[in-house]
């Protein structure tokens, strides 16, 4: 493979740009892709520019002068036969001045703007006099991903050069021969198309070219998922049959009676765990749909077994709320559950590792805190994962190696579409309960503006004279628990005001796990009638009495989070509501978003839309992680090539498998093996 020092102007300082972009290869700069493109193929009038549009111009400077106000400007008037635009910029030299004089001939490319009634151009790219009668580029012009200290014109030059050195050399290997676009067309085509492209076609991604592109990407990350679960498949582990009698009995001493999907999932589980390999399942169920009990049924057959289990959440209230259940599910059968948390005080802390360790702790509910260095179980048998796409792959093997090969229950209730769970849950068996509990009311949601917040207010006020329970939910723009805790203090202030006959609690994520917890409690107790929170509720909160939700700004979060955040209401004998109370004037996809809420509480049917509307490193949560990125899949758009990827999957393992290294490391990198669950 050539490296990028072969490359011209690529000297030890770009070189180690690059690399921390995990370029290394000319190959590698020829898959860092354009993500849209700008036509500089032909010169327009001034007089056929619209706001917005993003084009070339030829002009005369007509005049210039240096404007003070909230900053400092050089404006310069420039002018073709057809009219009049003004060009701003706010960082300037003297240099760049004395080049704008009167009577200067520019080309500049730019976004048009309007300001009062004048088109203006901000800090246009623009070329002084020096350029050809004609325009210089016969292709659409690329944009890539970049970082600080890149500018687009370095990404063109390297791109060309990397270009033309794979046309002479031909060193990356097509390993979709039979493919209509040879893998060197395809990228050529995608960082040079020619001028006559379908721009929007190119920037929806639905050229054939950038299809073939998308074809390899899904086909890499499924065999890497394949990848990982030939490996874990190939350990022994100790098979857990299921004591029939004792598991009827734990049954006989619950509150209630287990679903028809309940008990078809956990003969798939029990099927599982009878193996002498680890189980690998994905339990995807509806919010509410009774996940907590199909996973404390799987850990009592390990404990049956002789072996410890471990559960691991996202967040120290889910973990909580779980300890709470688990030891109330097991207070008849001498089963100890504990439960670790990071913030433990020493001494606690100090004797939860020792029962771990010496295996008087039979199941453990906590946090990341169980992937700790310090914790050592005696006999790990089990590992459920909750709301897995929480953690990334590289924590759930850190868990998994605290025991002899465990089986593993990955569970979640944000499920999966369809179309993510073929492509990139390959090393998962997938088990749905599709059916919810007989007492689960459904849900009424309606959205407003802000405008009638008194509304909302009044209604709050009735449901907390009638004796129920509230929650009113914070969101901001910006991801920061600070500002997100501010904003619910706000709010708390002006509910406070609103409701002084009312007592009203406040939680968020800034607050001490203990603190946490007690708010909870209060509110759980119904000493709380109206509970101000983030989305730290998002998850797990079971409050029966609570059967009305406001959830300000809805606006700003995705469709899976709105339906998590919407289930912790509906979970008592009384009629529940949602308000999501809205921010005018909504984008189009948001207006699409609360419609959907409004008109749906099938999560499948939510996850399928919000794949659709969001892409899917945003539905997965996995933006702010890094570990879902595509270069040119989208899930949702590229589902109909889902078929043609399993059965290349099956070719090339069966005829090819030397392909699969190559294919997985082009693709993922040095990241393969931590791909997301």
């Amino acid at each position: 493979m050539l490296s990028i020092t072969n490359l011209k102007g690529v000297g030890t300082q770009l070189t180690k740009k690059l690399n921390q972009l995990g370029i290394y290869t000319v190959a590698d700069l020829l898959f860092h892709l354009p993500y849209r493109y700008q036509d500089r193929t032909q010169i327009y009038p001034i007089s056929q520019l619209q706001p917005g549009m993003h084009t070339l111009i030829e002009v005369e400077v007509v005049k210039q002068q240096i404007m003070f106000g909230k900053r400092r400007r050089l404006e310069v008037q420039l002018a073709d036969s057809t009219g009049y635009i003004y060009m701003s910029l706010f960082n300037f030299s003297n240099a760049q001045r004395e080049n704008l004089k009167t009577g200067t001939r520019l080309r500049c490319f730019g976004e048009v703007r309007i300001l009062g009634k004048r088109l203006q151009m901000i800090h246009p790219e623009y070329q002084v006099e020096r350029f050809s009668p004609e325009v210089e580029t016969q292709t659409l012009t690329p944009i890539y991903p970049s970082t600080e200290g890149f500018s687009q014109k370095t990404w063109r030059m390297l791109i060309t050069q990397a270009i033309d050195l794979q046309k002479s050399s031909r060193s990356i290997i097509d390993y979709l021969p039979d493919h209509p676009y040879s893998l060197l067309e395809a990228l050529i085509y995608c960082h040079q198309p020619p001028n006559d492209a379908d721009q929007n076609l190119l920037e929806e991604r639905q050229h054939p070219a950038q299809q073939r592109l998308a074809l390899e990407e899904l086909l890499a990350h499924h065999l890497s998922r394949r990848k990982l679960r030939e490996k874990i498949k190939q350990s022994l582990a100790t098979p857990l049959p299921i004591n029939s009698d004792l598991l009827n009995q734990f049954y006989k001493q619950l509150p209630f009676t287990l679903t028809n999907a309940q008990q078809r999932v956990l003969a798939e589980i029990f099927a599982d765990l009878n193996q002498n390999h680890p189980m690998l399942r994905l339990l995807q169920g509806d919010v509410g749909s009774g996940k907590t009990i199909v996973a404390a049924s799987a850990m009592f057959a390990a404990i049956a077994n002789g072996f410890q289990a471990a559960l691991m959440a996202p967040t120290e209230i889910l973990a909580q709320q779980h300890f709470m259940h688990f030891k109330k599910y097991f207070s008849n059968e001498n089963i100890n559950v504990i439960n670790l948390t990071s913030r433990m005080p020493a001494k606690e802390k100090r004797e939860t590792l020792a029962h771990i360790e010496n295996g008087t702790a039979h199941i453990i509910i906590g946090t990341h805190a169980l992937i700790q260095n310090a914790v050592q179980f005696q006999h790990l048998g089990l590992v459920v994962i909750d709301e897995q796409h929480r953690f990334g792959v590289a924590q759930r093997l850190t868990l998994q190696a605290k025991g002899q090969s465990p089986h593993q229950l990955m569970m979640t209730a944000t499920p999966i579409p369809r179309t993510l769970a073929m492509t990139l849950y390959a090393d998962l068996d997938c088990s749905i309960i599709d059916e919810l509990p007989p007492n689960r009311k459904p849900i009424t949601t309606i959205a407003l503006p802000n405008s009638k917040r008194d509304q909302v207010i009044e209604k709050i006020r009735n449901f907390c004279a009638q004796g129920q329970q509230v929650y009113w939910v914070c969101t901001l723009i910006e991801e920061s628990e600070e500002l997100t805790a501010q904003a619910a203090t706000e709010t708390l202030e002006k509910l406070s005001q609103s409701f002084p006959e009312f007592k009203i609690g406040l939680v968020h994520g800034q607050l001490k796990s203990q603190d946490k917890q007690a708010i909870m409690n209060a509110f759980k107790q119904n000493e709380i009638h109206l509970l101000v929170a983030t989305t730290v509720i998002e998850v797990g909160v079971d409050v029966p009495n609570a059967n009305l939700m406001v959830i300000e700004n809805p606006e700003r979060l995705g469709l899976a989070q709105l339906h998590q955040l919407r289930g912790r209401v509906g979970r008592g004998e009384n009629a529940s509501h949602c308000i999501l109370l809205y921010q005018s004037p909504l984008s189009y996809n948001a207006r699409a978003r609360l419609d959907i809420m409004r008109n749906s509480t099938d999560g499948f049917e939510i996850a399928e839309k919000d794949l659709s509307i969001r892409g899917s490193g945003e539905f997965l949560g996995t933006k702010q992680s890094g570990e879902l990125t595509f270069k040119i899949a989208h899930l949702s758009r590229d589902q109909d090539l889902i078929a043609e990827i399993q059965q290349l999957a099956e070719k090339i393992t069966q005829h090819h498998p030397e392909h699969i290294e190559p294919l997985i490391t082009r693709w993922l990198g040095n990241k393969m093996q931590y791909g997301v669950v």
